[in-house]
């Protein structure tokens, strides 16, 4: 089955699992064919920390990833960007891109900002400037930045919200995302840009349901599931999207925003999820903490200071083909910039190879098995 849709966007599903949701599937850009499920590391400010773009490219093999439209708008700019050629120029990343309207970023700010129903209104966090994003200057910038995806400018509610709150934030997200399309729909002829709905409804299925409804008038080529990892039980997350993918159409990617540790992710692709991101493998890198299929190494403890052996002997990235844990282990206490590569390296690379696996499993009807073996190996760790 393949659909075409806004832009150079198309999906194609490949295979369907028989006994859950899961589906396997190429997502195709102006920039690349994106094998489904993906995993996409985050590069917020038009980098993956620690990372160069031959590092996701030559050791890593990432096909897309992730920036977001707050940041780079606040720095160095959107119009400066598109001047230097557009983002995939600027960052000299050849692949595909998405870009987050940063709505989660702007609803962070919690008394820097203010709700309206034209936007946000918002001060920076550099410089205190205010600054206001509506739902068509979201696109504009996205435009400007050339990615091959985009998001609707959304409200982000954290959790605990009552009732009456995410109801009154899911029809301001349902106005906001007709109210981009139809902006974009007028803009984006003959651009690769294909923008994605993002349905909300906090922690209520029924709102959710509710949002779905409404944004599936607006034939998206796309849509993501948003408004989790705000402070919710991980259980209850994987609650809401399992009530929400099934909403979605079967013919469109779907994407859950901003999910999660690794034994989580085949759990949200038995759900008909195609698309994730978090930035839990580059952020606990730079921490000392390491996925590995052993379980989780926090290597600044004092158990590895003479271990000779590699980080994860299941793994072949060049972290652990080369180095010892030790070695790390030394690089982190001293403080040295090599031990965020090394690490940030090494758990994208276990991201990626979970979702390879997964995407392999897939097209073979064994992913049930794959998920009893994920089930076994996280109660054994």
């Amino acid at each position: 089955m393949s659909f075409p849709s806004d832009g150079s966007l198309r999906f194609e599903i490949q295979a369907r699992c028989s006994q859950t949701g899961a589906r396997a599937g190429l997502l195709h850009t102006a920039h690349g064919a994106i094998e489904t499920p993906v995993f996409m590391p985050v590069g917020t400010q038009a980098t993956v920390k620690a990372l160069t773009p031959r590092d996701l490219l030559d050791d890593l093999n990432a096909k897309i990833i992730l920036a977001n439209t707050y940041h780079l708008f606040l720095r160095p700019g959107h119009e400066r960007i598109e001047r230097l050629g557009g983002l995939h120029q600027f960052m000299a990343w050849p692949r595909s891109i998405l870009t987050d309207s940063g709505g989660f970023q702007v609803f962070s700010l919690d008394n820097l900002r203010k709700i309206t129903e034209e936007g946000v209104l918002f001060r920076s966090h550099l410089d205190g400037d205010q600054h206001l994003f509506t739902p068509q200057s979201t696109v504009d910038i996205q435009l400007a930045l050339g990615s091959d995806i985009m998001m609707v400018l959304d409200e982000c509610l954290g959790y605990p919200a009552t009732y009456e709150a995410a109801r009154e934030s899911t029809d301001r997200t349902i106005r906001w995302a007709c109210a981009a399309f139809e902006h974009y729909r007028k803009r984006q002829k003959g651009l690769h840009c294909a923008l994605f709905a993002i349905v909300q409804g906090g922690m209520y299925p029924g709102l959710r349901r509710a949002c779905a409804e409404r944004l599936l008038e607006l034939e998206a080529p796309g849509y993501a599931i948003g408004g989790l990892s705000v402070g919710e039980p991980r259980a209850l997350s994987l609650e809401i999207a399992a009530a929400t993918a099934p909403l979605l159409p079967a013919d469109r990617p779907r994407y859950v925003m901003g999910v999660g540790m690794p034994e989580e992710l085949p759990l949200y692709v038995a759900q008909g999820v195609d698309m994730m991101d978090c930035v839990l493998p580059t952020r606990n890198a730079r921490n000392g903490y390491l996925f590995t299929s052993q379980g989780k190494v926090v290597i600044k403890q004092a158990q590895y200071l003479d271990d000779p052996s590699p980080l994860d002997p299941a793994c072949d990235c060049y972290t652990c083909r080369t180095f010892s844990k030790a070695y790390l282990r030394h690089l982190l206490q001293a403080g040295e910039i090599l031990f965020s590569t090394l690490a940030t390296l090494h758990n994208i690379r276990y991201y990626l190879d979970i979702m390879r696996r997964m995407r392999q499993a897939i097209l073979v009807d064994k992913f049930p098995e794959f998920l009893k073996s994920c089930a076994t190996a996280v109660a054994d760790s």
